[in-house]
């Protein structure tokens, strides 16, 4: 039988200040995760001096966790505040949604991006470090502060959902069922279906069928 899932789905109209929170069901301390959203943008297609924020995760200190799109196309992440992230080149975002993954593990280091249930090689990053708890999760904007101090240079434009986080590595099998729409087990940190979203600003919600 089939089914279909009613998902919230955020658009960020222009480069302004609008955002949503995510609450976290648990806190985000980690020594690995899964990290997986649905998004489509057209800024990589229009604006090449720019990066742009794709998620981001701050505490009081830094940014914890953040994920990007750089200047020059290739997708990063960036733990612990640090300059240094891990890069990965792929083919650019655009108009078409594009199912996103980033996979995490400390004892390793072995980080890995998959798009579209496709699997990138294998980096290895940050060994033995641990994600702190505390921050806020935003999605549309980089937040400079715990509070805010937003760049609107470095603003999300265009269509966000089904942004979900697990405290474990997920198997290849697992990412490529759910880029197919398949039940995978349900998120543990961050899950779309049931999180707590506050809209901030010029963002809209709209309700889209999976």
């Amino acid at each position: 039988s089939s089914h279909s899932w009613l998902f919230m789905l955020f658009t960020f109209f222009k480069e302004y200040t609008g955002y949503v929170e995510m609450i976290p069901q648990n806190p985000l301390n980690l020594r690995a995760f899964t990290l997986c959203m649905r998004l489509g943008t057209e800024l990589s297609m229009t604006t090449t001096e720019r990066s742009i924020i794709l998620f981001a995760y701050r505490t009081s200190q830094h940014d914890e966790l953040n994920v990007w799109q750089e200047v020059d196309g290739r997708l990063s992440l960036y733990l612990s505040g640090s300059s240094d992230g891990v890069l990965f080149q792929v083919p650019g975002l655009g108009a078409l949604h594009t199912h996103l993954c980033l996979t995490w593990d400390s004892s390793s280091g072995a980080t890995a991006l998959f798009m579209n249930g496709q699997r990138s090689l294998t980096k290895i990053y940050k060994k033995n470090h641990n994600v702190s708890s505390g921050g806020r999760v935003i999605l549309g904007q980089d937040p400079d502060s715990l509070l805010g101090d937003f760049d609107a240079d470095q603003s999300f434009v265009g269509e966000i959902y089904d942004v979900n986080m697990w405290s474990s590595v997920l198997s290849d099998s697992t990412i490529q069922d759910m880029f197919a729409g398949r039940a995978v087990p349900r998120p543990d940190i961050l899950d779309w279906e049931t999180a707590e979203l506050r809209r901030n600003g010029d963002t809209t919600m709209i309700e889209h069928e999976l």
